[in-house]
């Protein structure tokens, strides 16, 4: 809108241009690594959610460039009529230039306003996009955290699994000797009966 207001000269409007796409080009960047954080994420839930964040921004800064565009060409147009109608005016009295450059001045100062709000509200956009960010770092952070712990939490119990099978293997290996042991004994006490008792079998 203050582009699409800007009443020139074009070196105004150039200026405020370059602002602008100093801008994009930051929130482009910063659009950018959060498109990286997503695909570096382990769980597909949280890839998904920042990928679609992601879409969302590219959307709206697609959309505001469109805008842009829009407002320097109908801006350069009321430029051009302008810079016309002040040539036509040119042959006007001594005092009448005077009041035109004032005006200038004025439309200077207002120009000069209308970059520092938007200067500010870039910053502001930016800043919250950082935040943004930040956020889903931390999240990011913890969820990887939460992985390892879980992973951590598998390999013990896979270890108990492992311990617990051995040891039942143990004990069916000295069930084993016990009920070998046994039978020996009472096969050892039957050869001695059999020798006392029927010593000519």
């Amino acid at each position: 809108q203050d582009i699409r207001d800007c009443p020139g000269p074009l070196s105004a409007l150039t200026e405020l241009n370059a602002a602008v796409k100093e801008k994009f080009r930051h929130l482009r960047g910063r659009i950018q690594e959060l498109e990286q954080m997503a695909k570096e994420q382990d769980k597909e839930s949280e890839k998904q959610a920042l990928l679609r964040e992601v879409e969302n921004h590219k959307k709206q800064m697609l959309s505001n460039q469109a805008a842009w565009r829009k407002a320097n060409l109908a801006c350069k147009i009321a430029i051009d009529n302008s810079e016309k109608d002040q040539l036509l005016q040119g042959r006007d009295s001594l005092r009448q230039r005077k009041t035109t450059k004032e005006s200038l001045a004025e439309s200077a100062s207002n120009i000069t306003e209308s970059l520092m709000g938007i200067s500010r509200m870039m910053s502001q956009q930016v800043q919250q996009s950082e935040e943004t960010v930040q956020t889903l770092a931390t999240s990011s952070r913890t969820i990887l955290e939460a992985n390892e712990e879980f992973k951590s939490m598998s390999g013990t119990i896979q270890l108990g699994r492992k311990l617990i099978t051995k040891y039942n293997r143990r004990e069916l290996t000295d069930k084993l000797l016990i009920f070998l042991a046994l039978a020996l004994f009472l096969a050892t006490v039957l050869y001695i009966l059999k020798k006392r008792l029927f010593p000519f079998l």
